[in-house]
């Protein structure tokens, strides 16, 4: 399995901090942001890995990042994506990269206490289709929400002004390499992006997708207040290391 961390776009809700750098450049306690999603695919044994990024400071991720010796890497790939095509089509930049092999997709942004280890494995032996882990939150209706039926997702709403649960799609998705045929079927979303919960939907209507509930906390950082949340959160859990 491969890995790939998409860290595009242009950090519009944390302006001005991302008028002088990527978002997922910023720091998160006494790490760049970016460190944190590229610890978690290493931990759990994913070592191939396509960074995803764009904006006018890419060049400043191979600066920081360079080859990925710091985290035991042999390499470590880029992309660029032009603008803000949205997540799915960030996404499709991957498919040269995948060679017909499932990926583990990991948003910039999300900071995780624990690991996705358990996670990854489950998705190799599941074989086929698509993961998406799920996490309850106070505030769901900022991201897509998971409507579940005993043991299955049967739809994904996309911030929904009244959420039918708490149980949002984090920013990490597991997927078979039929998913870049599935985003080549794409029609741009009314902010003219490619979503990826429309991707996800589409599995969900094919019968073959799963999820687990993420284990530990979980956080986003693409806003002030989520910003300052992973801030707390990864002092905390350094405190404890």
């Amino acid at each position: 399995m491969k890995g790939v961390i998409l860290a595009g776009g242009l950090g519009t809700r944390l302006h001005p901090l991302t008028k002088i750098t990527n978002k997922h450049l910023l720091p998160i306690y006494d790490r760049p942001m970016i460190y944190y999603p590229l610890d978690a695919l290493v931990k759990a044994g994913i070592t191939d890995i396509l960074l995803v990024t764009g904006g006018n400071n890419a060049g400043d991720f191979l600066r920081l990042l360079g080859n990925g010796k710091e985290f035991g890497l042999r390499h470590l790939n880029y992309t660029y994506q032009e603008g803000e095509g949205g997540i799915a089509e960030a996404l499709s930049l991957a498919e040269y990269f995948a060679e017909g092999e499932p990926v583990a997709v990991i948003l910039g942004d999300n900071i995780i206490e624990k690991n996705i280890k358990n996670a990854v494995q489950s998705f190799k032996k599941q074989g086929e289709g698509a993961k998406i882990l799920l996490k309850e939150v106070e505030d769901p209706w900022r991201f897509g929400v998971a409507e579940l039926e005993g043991d299955k997702v049967v739809n994904i709403v996309e911030k929904p002004t009244k959420p039918k649960s708490n149980l949002i799609v984090t920013g990490i998705y597991m997927y078979d390499t039929t998913v870049f045929d599935y985003i080549k079927k794409l029609k741009p979303s009314e902010r003219g992006e490619l979503e990826i919960t429309d991707v996800n939907n589409l599995f969900i209507e094919r019968g073959n997708m799963t999820y687990e509930i993420l284990d530990g906390w979980w956080t986003d950082a693409g806003t002030f207040e989520s910003l300052y949340r992973a801030n707390s959160l990864a002092a905390a859990q350094a405190d404890r290391r």
